[in-house]
């Protein structure tokens, strides 16, 4: 307020000093108007005020006055006592939109982030450093994608590693999931669900975790030749893998995980979700939705460069697998990870003693065991015989690839 009688003070004190200079013929009415800054018509009005009511004339009437805009002191409460008890950890976005969504509020954003730090509840945020521009987008959706993991306190007392799939194009969240430890099944598990639900994509985009690549020296190049499973299962399916040297390259991922650490563990608390089956299935059918409809945006072109996969769900999980070859023992048995797998007889020979066959590790723990493109047999998780999976060969299988096991 004794800002505001300052301000009114040197108002005053200027439109006498130009008031008299207009009166005595020294400036014309334009020439008056143009030293306060005004228009010649507002320099008019004050001119008349001056005239009739003297320095009280120039007062600004609203002074002193509450806006009628003003949020009555109840609902500005109310507000905040939302934000204390139920959305303590949420964003300012995030916040706005349930008071939009579930309280009925038609306040705007500034509005709630004004009071919030009036208040104290936040604080301000710090002024933006350098100015970097964004690598372009690609202008197809399937172009390239981003897979990352994420190792978050995602319910209270629990870290998680959330794997996330998406879209360079859109940002479209492709697949997401929580799993206790990022490695290679959680990649093919969300590369899987990716092609089956939209196709062959042409790139992926990730950084130099081991599982993806091997380097021989720490933060140094990838090595192309020695493939991990996860590269030698893309190379099968003609999708490259494209390394990322810095986090600044990243930075899309890095963004995409810093949205949903805002937001996504607010709402499984709010759900009451604190189991991880719980969570994925709250992922599947709320949160990742939820996410595409408000964060996807446009592509550049129209069309997409997805392919859309013409083999069978089993051909494409036998692809995205570990696999790792074995010489076939004298009583025909493998022996794979403390497991004994056991060959079972087959019309096409009399034994497999000495022959080398590759046995596939899948993401849900069962196994099988390969010779050629032929599946010899298939296991459950502790290497019990399964026999749906007898003697089937794998219909249109890419010629195999054997990766590196990182021992190159």
């Amino acid at each position: 307020m004794e800002m505001a009688k300052v301000l009114r003070e040197v108002r005053f004190m200027r439109f006498e000093e130009v008031y008299g200079r207009r009166s005595g013929g020294r400036l014309t009415m334009s020439e008056a108007a143009d030293i306060l800054g005004v228009d010649e018509r507002t320099f008019r009005r004050w001119s008349r005020r001056y005239e009739e009511h003297g320095a009280d004339g120039l007062v600004d009437g609203r002074m002193g006055r509450a806006s009628h805009r003003r949020a009555p002191v109840d609902e500005v409460a109310k507000m905040l006592a939302l934000f204390e008890t139920h959305y303590f950890d949420f964003n300012v976005r995030h916040f706005h939109q349930k008071l939009q969504t579930r309280h009925g509020s038609t306040r705007s954003y500034a509005w709630v982030k004004n009071k919030l730090q009036e208040t104290g509840k936040i604080l301000k945020a710090k002024s933006s450093g350098t100015h970097r521009r964004k690598r372009p987008r690609k202008p197809l959706p399937g172009m390239m994608l981003h897979q990352d993991g994420s190792t978050h306190e995602w319910v209270p007392g629990v870290k998680w590693d959330l794997i996330i799939t998406f879209d360079d194009a859109t940002s479209e969240l492709y697949s997401a999931f929580f799993v206790e430890q990022e490695g290679t099944m959680s990649t093919f598990m969300g590369i899987q669900e990716v092609i089956e639900t939209h196709g062959l994509f042409s790139s992926l985009y990730a950084d130099r975790g081991s599982h993806y690549w091997l380097t021989r020296e720490a933060d140094g190049k990838v090595d192309k030749q020695c493939l991990t499973q996860v590269n030698r299962g893309l190379k099968q399916l003609g999708i490259e893998l494209i390394p990322a040297y810095s986090p600044e390259a990243r930075g899309r991922c890095e963004r995409q995980f810093g949205t949903l650490q805002g937001r996504w563990p607010q709402e499984l608390r709010l759900a009451g979700i604190t189991e991880i089956t719980a969570a994925n299935l709250f992922l599947k059918e709320v949160l990742v939705p939820a996410f595409n409809r408000e964060f996807t945006v446009k592509s550049e072109e129209e069309g997409s460069a997805f392919t859309p996969w013409i083999g069978g769900s089993e051909q494409l999980g036998d692809i995205l697998s570990v696999q790792e070859k074995r010489v076939v023992g004298k009583d025909n048995t493998v022996h794979y990870d403390n497991k004994i797998l056991q060959i079972p007889k087959d019309k096409y020979r009399y034994h497999y003693v000495k022959a080398t066959v590759r046995v596939h590790e899948y993401p849900d723990g069962s196994l099988a065991v390969f010779h050629g493109p032929r599946c010899l047999a298939r296991y459950d998780e502790t290497g019990g015989l399964l026999a749906s999976g007898k003697n089937r060969l794998s219909a249109n299988a890419p010629a195999p690839l054997i990766a590196s096991s990182n021992r190159c």
